[in-house]
C-alpha cells in the first residue's frame, strides 16, 4: 500500500533554484491518493470535539469540505478580500514580498464555536495566523489546526505554538 508521500510530486528548483516544490495536485489527480489524504486528515480529528471546519482559499476548501462532509460538520470559507457577498471581517498579513488580506463572513463564527482549521500546507504560517485572529475576534475557539503537508524548515509551526497543530506529512526542508 502506498503512503501519502508517494502521491506528492516533488519538483526541484521551483519556483526558484534550491526550492523543492511539493505539488499537491498529484494527490488530487489520483483517486487513491485523494482518499488517503482525506482519510488521513479525518484521522487527525478523531478525538477532537468541535463544531466547524474552516479552510482558506483555495486548497483549504479542497481538503476541508470533504472532511466537513464526512464528519457532518459545517464548513466556513476564508477567502481573499472582495470575494464574499455579505458583511465580512478581514485580516491583513505579510507575505514574502508584500501583504495580503483575507476575509470571512462576520456571522460565520458565533461566540463559543469550536473551530478546526484545515489547509494543504504550512510554510511560514501567516495565512493561518490571520485566520485565527478573525475566528477569535468573533468569539470562536481554535481547537486544532491540521495541514496535509508541512515545510518544517520555514518554521510556521513556531508561529502557531499556542495551538494544537498537526500535519500528515512533514518535510524537513523548505
Amino acid at each position: 500500500m502506498k503512503r501519502l508521500e508517494d502521491y506528492v510530486r516533488s519538483i526541484p528548483d521551483f519556483p526558484e533554484e534550491g526550492i523543492i516544490f511539493r505539488d499537491v495536485t498529484s494527490v488530487l489527480q489520483d483517486p487513491d491518493g485523494l482518499t488517503l489524504a482525506i482519510d488521513s486528515l479525518k484521522e487527525k480529528l478523531k478525538d477532537i470535539d468541535f463544531d466547524i471546519i474552516a479552510g482558506t482559499e483555495s486548497r483549504g476548501f479542497i481538503f476541508g469540505v470533504p472532511v466537513a462532509y464526512a464528519l457532518h460538520k459545517a464548513f466556513v470559507p476564508i477567502r481573499k478580500k472582495g470575494k464574499l457577498p455579505r458583511e465580512t471581517i478581514s485580516e491583513s498579513y505579510d507575505l514574502e514580498y508584500g501583504s495580503a488580506t483575507i476575509e470571512m463572513h462576520r456571522d460565520a463564527i458565533k461566540p463559543g464555536d469550536r473551530v478546526v482549521l484545515i489547509d494543504d500546507l504550512i510554510a511560514t504560517g501567516g495565512t493561518i495566523e490571520a485566520s485565527i485572529r478573525m475566528i477569535e475576534a468573533l468569539g470562536g475557539k481554535v481547537e486544532k489546526i491540521v495541514f496535509l503537508m508541512e515545510l518544517a524548515g520555514l518554521k510556521g509551526r513556531e508561529r502557531l505554538k499556542d495551538y494544537d497543530v498537526d500535519s500528515v506529512i512533514i518535510y524537513e526542508g523548505k
